[in-house]
């Protein structure tokens, strides 16, 4: 039997998968302004959406390390990388919602709490607001086979266009802990598990297009030489989405992201010689990127800290000029990446130091 030869991780995707982490960390801190108005709604235009991008990447490795798939060994290890370190740090948001679930915000409090841990660690939302994520991506580990197999009659890419048509005109719709208010116990499950699968159903068209840019990466090449074409789809995409949203309350910051995906993929590919040559630049990003599945793993609890300790929510309803409000969630920004890159470097070292042998991505996610 022919020896596989191993596939690499491109540098280029690497360095895209510390920029996604990122902006899903700006998607959460950097948001100002009254609800509804207008600076709100660019905020939540620029930094909201990096889901999108994590979940292209998905889907581009998937396809990428596809060579070696095999559906039970592929599932074992994504128990051990993805569902372990999930469940292990769902403890802190579990606690939380037990002790502080006014405050935190716990949909199921008052039930009891034998009850109330499944039901969080089912749909993610509750307890770890970001890791509605882990529920999602867990049906397309189950679609892993089916969608390979489509792939191989070559019929998977051709249902793209179909199925960006439904990430445009079946937006998602926000379930949280307001939004549920007044609801059943049963009805506010039902509700944030919709949003679970109303998320697989709106990014299907991401993650197929992640591994249609993998299998056709010199495509990515034609992306970098029409770019100004995706800068002003991206930019009027996105002036859309903010008009519709004062207008008509309808909102769906996907498909300006869908052009921003394409804009860092050609960019990253073209300037990957470039990245590389300077050590100090690539390495910081390298280290970015492999610490990011912990960061969206625990940087919810730093945010949620962070607010409690300097009452955000009192400081910036505050009114002063919308560069203060700006550089004030700027420095929130900051302060939650780098303190969750800090614990986990922490405690990976505390856990390595503890055990030499332990897999920390089980624990942590790095």
């Amino acid at each position: 039997m022919p020896e596989i030869k191993k596939t690499k991780i491109l540098n280029y995707i690497n360095v895209f998968r510390g920029l996604a982490i990122l902006l899903i960390v700006a998607g959460h801190t950097m948001q100002f302004g009254a609800a509804g108005s207008l600076s709100r709604r660019i905020a939540v235009e620029v930094f909201v959406g990096g889901t999108a991008l994590f979940i292209f990447i998905s889907g581009f490795l998937f396809q990428h390390l596809s060579y070696k798939y095999e559906f039970k060994n592929y599932m074992k290890k994504k128990w051990t990388n993805v569902i372990l370190p999930y469940l292990y740090t769902a403890i802190p948001g579990i606690i939380f919602c037990l002790i502080l679930p006014l405050k935190y915000g716990n949909s199921f409090d008052g039930l009891n709490p034998i009850l109330q841990i499944p039901m969080m660690l089912s749909v993610g939302r509750v307890h770890n607001t970001p890791t509605w994520f882990i529920p999602m991506i867990i049906l397309f580990f189950l679609a892993s086979r089916g969608l390979l197999y489509l792939e191989k009659k070559n019929i998977l890419y051709k249902l793209l266009p179909v199925l960006f048509l439904i990430t445009i005109f079946m937006p998602r719709h926000d379930v949280d802990y307001n939004t549920v208010m007044g609801l059943s116990y049963t009805d506010k499950y039902l509700a944030y598990l919709g949003y679970v699968f109303a998320g697989f159903i709106h990014f299907f068209s991401l993650y197929v297009f992640g591994m249609f840019c993998s299998r056709y990466k010199e495509v990515i090449d034609k992306f970098y030489d029409t770019r100004w074409l995706y800068w002003i789809l991206m930019l009027l995409t996105a002036a859309g989405n903010v008009y519709l949203g004062m207008k008509y309350g309808i909102s769906n910051g996907t498909v300006s992201k869908i052009f921003l995906t394409i804009l860092l993929l050609a960019y990253l590919k073209h300037y990957d010689e470039w990245l590389l040559s300077h050590t100090k630049l690539n390495k910081a990003l390298d280290f970015i990127a492999k610490y990011s599945f912990g960061i969206f793993f625990i940087h919810w609890y730093v945010f949620f800290v962070y607010n409690v300790i300097f009452d955000m929510p009192n400081v910036l309803g505050i009114y002063c000029c919308e560069i203060c409000t700006l550089g004030i969630v700027f420095v929130r920004f900051f302060v939650v990446s780098i303190v969750s890159m800090l614990i986990l470097y922490w405690t990976k070292n505390l856990i390595l130091k503890i055990n030499p042998e332990a897999n920390t991505r089980s624990f942590i996610g790095v």
